[in-house]
């Protein structure tokens, strides 16, 4: 029997998945532990003037899919005349041409779940679903604090640099009727990427936000942790690094320092030196994040900024990013040793935008469980090209194979946008139908109770508990 399209039902395929879903993971709050929400825009309770302010400003998922319809730029990140209503319509007529791609089903859930807005999204139904959505745009209820109490979310952990005032995290605090716990998230990529030309402006700005110009490497040592330390005194307890690939030389201090030096004094800095760096400044801040009890996150095997004409003329983060295909085995488990050995290896999260690294990830994190804490090391969520259907279920997979499956943290939006709070449901859903899918099949006990545990588990008590939210 045909199921209609996005039913209460949707991608819940037996009658164990239905229960699973509805009886214990449907109501559970959200906790966000990565995304790329403005914590100003949280403060400020953003209103967006429309549809295409809420939901294509910034969305470089929706701008790829946009692009490889043959919409043209101006139409995508906006410019040269072109309308938000102009913008909005060529999303809409790109829509049905993403099935099988998340979009297709994430877009009809947005509109579904934030406006009850049920028609199919296409150029036909363009012009209805434009004035129903921005209607209720233009009343209360729809501001950016909205959205996120709509969604039951508890607690958001954004994205921040070492230099941020964190000034917003900590009015939000104030905030009189907003329970929502905003933290931030300590990421110092600028300050690890030794060889880009952010480098050496950034290094001048931590100077001048800790007061003290930085002349050399324990100057350098001394204003990182004075940061940890400043958003530890915030609610911080999570660091975030992007490593496109994992970075692992043996080396000392005082190579360290003098590879800081040369950079410092504009000098070229060789690839084998950059690790030295790396690995050096990475495990003096893993060391830090495991005295404070914090979660390090590791983002590994991206490939950014690939047409160099189009980052000349929009910057990072507008879509013209892949995955990348590095090493990543021998250098990752050097990098987790060399702070094991020392009693420091902090609970530490590890995501690859490379599928094939699942294996791999799911694998070695198996020999740095322990410390009496479950799940300390976390095969990381499916993320960005891998936070599809399929992508989500191989995941899962994979830490069911190779480790424990009921004590994953779970999903995450790692999004700009407040409406993409509906991935969990997605992956929910999906979540519930495979083990439901194992129970079917006679592989997994039909003991509901405990499957819903774990369940609930993987929607939100985990990561509470992971987290000590």
């Amino acid at each position: 029997m045909k199921k209609k399209f996005l039913d209460d039902n949707f991608l819940l395929n037996n009658e164990t998945a239905v229960r699973l879903y509805h009886d214990y993971s449907k109501d559970m709050p959200i906790i966000d532990y990565h995304c790329h929400l403005s914590p100003q825009e949280i403060y400020e309770n953003k209103r967006f003037k429309n549809l295409t302010e809420a939901w294509l400003y910034g969305d470089h998922y929706k701008w790829r899919a946009m692009r490889a319809n043959g919409v043209e730029e101006k139409y995508v990140t906006g410019g040269d005349g072109a309308s938000d209503y102009d913008r909005f319509l060529a999303y809409a007529k790109t829509v049905p041409m993403t099935i099988g791609n998340p979009l297709y089903h994430w877009s009809h859930l947005e509109l579904q779940r934030f406006f009850g807005v049920y028609d199919i999204i296409n150029e036909k139904n363009a012009p209805a679903i434009w004035e129903k959505v921005n209607a209720q745009l233009s009343g209360e209820g729809f501001a950016a604090r909205d959205l996120i109490k709509k969604s039951n979310v508890k607690v958001i952990g954004t994205t921040d640099d070492p230099t941020d005032s964190l000034e917003y995290h900590i009015k939000i605090k104030e905030l009189p009727d907003f329970d929502v716990r905003v933290l931030p998230s300590f990421r110092p990529d600028k300050g690890l990427e030794i060889n880009r030309a952010t480098f050496l402006p950034w290094i001048a700005k931590l100077g001048e936000v800790v007061g003290k110009p930085i002349a050399n490497y324990d100057d350098l040592l001394a204003a990182l942790e004075s940061r940890v330390r400043f958003f530890h005194s915030v609610g911080g307890n999570v660091s975030d690094h992007a490593l496109d690939y994992v970075a692992y030389a043996e080396t000392t201090k005082e190579e360290a320092a003098a590879i800081f030096a040369k950079a410092l004094q504009g000098g070229g800095v060789t690839l084998e030196e950059e690790k030295k760096y790396k690995t050096y400044t990475l495990t003096f801040l893993g060391k830090l994040y495991a005295e404070l009890g914090w979660a390090m996150q590791f983002h590994i095997n991206a490939h950014r900024n690939n047409n160099s004409r189009m980052f000349g003329k929009l910057g990072p983060d507008t879509g013209f990013d892949s995955i990348n295909d590095s090493d990543l085995a021998y250098p990752l488990v050097r990098l987790l040793d060399a702070l094991d050995k020392e009693d420091a290896l902090p609970k530490t999260i590890l995501y690859s935008l490379n599928p094939k690294d699942n294996y791999v990830i799911g694998s070695l994190m198996g020999s740095f469980q322990g410390g009496g804490i479950p799940g300390k090391i976390q095969l990381g969520s499916a993320w960005w090209f891998n936070d599809t259907k399929d992508g989500m279920i191989e995941q899962m997979k994979a830490l069911a194979n190779l480790g424990l499956l009921s004590r994953f943290i779970g999903m995450l939006t790692d999004s700009r946008s407040f409406l993409s709070y509906t991935r969990h449901e997605y992956f929910r859903r999906i979540l519930c139908n495979l083990i439901g899918e194992w129970v079917e099949n006679g592989e997994v006990a039909d003991d509901i109770e405990q499957l819903g545990q774990i369940v609930q588990g993987i929607s939100y008590n985990n990561a509470k508990e992971y987290f000590g939210y």
